[in-house]
C-alpha cells in the first residue's frame, strides 16, 4: 500500500471530523426539539426520556452493521449514504403528529450516531500507526457536535419552531452527505483490498470477535464513552438534587463537562501515540477509580462515645470539590476513550470497522442503559452517590481484567524469552530493545495474537 501524502491525510481527516461533527449534532437534536415536542403532546418525563434516548439506542445497535459495511465497500460510500439517509429521516420526522410516529422518526434519527465507526474506520485507513492516535483523537473531537446544538438549535427553536429547525438540521446534513461524496477519496485500505484480495465472507468479516481481547476493549469503552455520556445527561439532575441548585447553573455545569471532555479526546490521541495506548488506560482507569470511590460517598454523620460526653461531626462533600472531582473524571474518561480506539487499527488493521463497531455499540450501549440504571438505584437505595457507586465497580472491574490480561502476556514472553505483545509500549522491559521494537512494528501488528496482553 502507498503511502498517502500529508495533504491527502489532512483532506481525509477535515472532511470525516466535519461530518462526524454534524452527525453528532443531529443525533442529540431531541436535547432541545424534545422540549417543545412535550409541551405540544403534553409528554410525560417518561416519555420524554424514552424520546431522548431512543436515537441513543439506534445509533449504538447500527455501530456493528455500519463498521462490516465499511470495512467491505469502504468510509467513503458508507459515510455519505449514511448522511443522506439520516437526514431524510430527520427530514420525514417533521410529518410525524403522534407519540409512536415521533418514536419510529427518532429510530432513524439515531442513525447518525453510527457515523462514528465509519469515520474511526475510514480515518485509520489514511494514517500510519504512529499517528493512528492523534488523528482519531481529532476525529474524536465531533463529539462537540452536541454543544453545537445546544447552543444553536434553541435559537432556532424559539424562532422558527421545532418542525423547521430539524428541517435545516437535515438539510445542511444532507449538503455535508453529498460534498463528503465528491470532495472524499477512496481510503488506500480500501482501494488496496479490491486489488489484492478477494472480498471476504460476512464470517471472516467476524472471525477478530472470538478473541477475548475484543470484549475487554468493549467493557473499557462501555466505561470511558457510556459512563460518560451517562454522566452527562444525568449530571444536571443529579446537582439538582444533591445540591440545591437551579436548572440553569447546573446546565451550564453540565455543559463545561462535556465540552472541554470531548476535546481532551485529541490530547488523549496524541498521547497514545507518544506514552503508549495501554499507559494512557491504566492512568485512566486508576484516576477513575479513586475520583469514582470518592464520589460515592455519601454525607454521613458521626458520633463518637468520648469519656466526657458524644463526639459529633459529619463528612459531606462541598459543591466546589465534587466541580472538581467531576472535572477530573471527565478529564481521564476522554483520554481513555481515544486509547481505546488507539488500540483498534494496530490490533485489527484489516477488521477495523467490524472490531471497532462491536466495540462503539457496547460503548453507546452503556450511554443508553447506565442513565436508566442510575434513576433505577436511585429509587431502590434512595441514594443519590449510588450512580457513582456503580461507575465505581465498573472502572474497578476494568482495571483488574487489564491488570491481568497483561500480566499474563508478560509472563508469557518471559517463558518463551521473546515479545509477543504487538503494542510494545509496556513489553518486558529485558526483551524491549531495538531489534524487537523493529520486529512488533513490521511484523506483530496488524495480526490479532492469540496471547491475551
Amino acid at each position: 500500500m502507498i503511502l498517502p501524502t500529508k495533504p491527502q491525510q489532512h483532506r481525509a481527516l477535515g472532511l470525516s471530523t466535519l461530518a462526524f461533527t454534524l452527525c453528532f449534532a443531529v443525533w442529540t437534536i431531541f436535547s432541545i426539539i424534545g422540549i417543545r415536542i412535550a409541551e405540544d403532546l403534553g409528554l410525560s418525563d417518561t416519555q420524554l426520556g424514552l424520546l431522548m434516548a431512543t436515537p441513543i439506542l439506534t445509533g449504538s445497535i447500527s455501530r456493528l452493521f455500519l463498521g462490516i459495511w465499511t470495512d467491505r465497500y469502504g468510509g467513503r460510500w458508507v459515510f455519505g449514504i449514511l448522511m443522506l439517509t439520516t437526514a431524510a429521516c430527520v427530514y420525514l420526522l417533521t410529518f410525524a403528529t403522534t407519540y409512536p410516529m415521533l418514536l419510529v422518526g427518532a429510530l432513524g434519527v439515531g442513525l447518525a450516531g453510527g457515523a462514528f465507526i465509519v469515520g474511526v474506520a475510514y480515518t485509520a485507513a489514511w494514517f500510519e500507526p504512529a499517528r493512528q492516535g492523534t488523528a482519531l483523537g481529532i476525529f474524536g473531537a465531533g463529539n462537540v457536535g452536541s454543544a453545537v446544538t445546544n447552543f444553536g438549535a434553541p435559537f432556532l427553536l424559539v424562532a422558527l419552531g421545532w418542525e423547521a429547525t430539524a428541517q435545516i438540521y437535515a438539510s445542511v446534513l444532507a449538503v455535508m452527505g453529498v460534498v463528503f461524496i465528491l470532495l472524499a477519496k477512496e481510503d488506500p485500505v480500501s482501494a488496496g483490498r479490491k486489488d489484492n484480495e478477494q472480498q471476504r465472507s460476512f464470517m471472516e468479516q467476524m472471525e477478530p470477535l472470538r478473541d477475548p481481547r475484543v470484549w475487554r476493549f468493549s467493557l473499557y469503552y462501555f466505561f470511558v464513552f457510556g459512563a460518560f455520556v451517562a454522566m452527562a445527561l444525568w449530571l444536571p439532575h443529579y446537582l439538582i438534587g444533591v445540591y440545591g441548585l437551579d436548572i440553569r447553573t447546573a446546565g451550564m455545569i453540565a455543559a463545561l463537562y462535556t465540552i472541554p471532555a470531548s476535546l481532551f479526546r485529541i490530547l488523549g490521541g496524541w498521547m497514545s501515540d507518544r506514552f503508549g495506548a495501554r499507559r494512557v488506560m491504566y492512568w485512566t482507569f486508576i484516576a477513575s477509580v479513586v475520583c469514582t470511590f470518592l464520589l460515592s460517598y455519601p454525607p454521613t454523620d458521626y458520633v463518637v462515645h468520648g469519656i466526657e460526653g458524644d463526639v459529633r461531626f459529619r463528612l459531606e462533600m462541598s459543591l466546589p470539590v465534587f466541580v472538581a472531582l467531576i472535572f477530573t473524571l471527565g478529564f481521564f474518561m476522554s483520554l481513555g476513550k481515544a486509547a481505546v480506539y488507539k488500540h483498534i487499527p494496530v490490533y485489527y488493521p484489516m477488521h477495523v470497522g467490524a472490531v471497532g463497531g462491536v466495540v462503539g455499540m457496547i460503548g453507546g450501549l452503556g450511554g443508553f442503559i447506565l442513565p436508566l440504571t442510575f434513576g433505577v438505584l436511585n429509587d431502590f437505595t434512595g441514594i443519590w452517590q449510588s450512580c457513582f457507586m456503580l461507575m465505581f465497580i465498573i472502572a474497578a472491574a476494568a482495571l483488574a481484567w487489564m491488570h491481568y490480561a497483561i500480566r499474563s502476556a508478560e509472563r508469557v514472553e518471559w517463558a518463551a524469552n521473546k515479545e509477543q505483545t504487538d503494542l510494545p509500549e509496556l513489553a518486558s522491559p529485558q526483551l524491549f530493545y531495538p531489534m524487537n521494537r523493529k520486529h512488533s512494528q513490521s511484523s506483530g501488528a496488524g495480526s490479532p495474537l492469540k496471547s491475551e496482553d
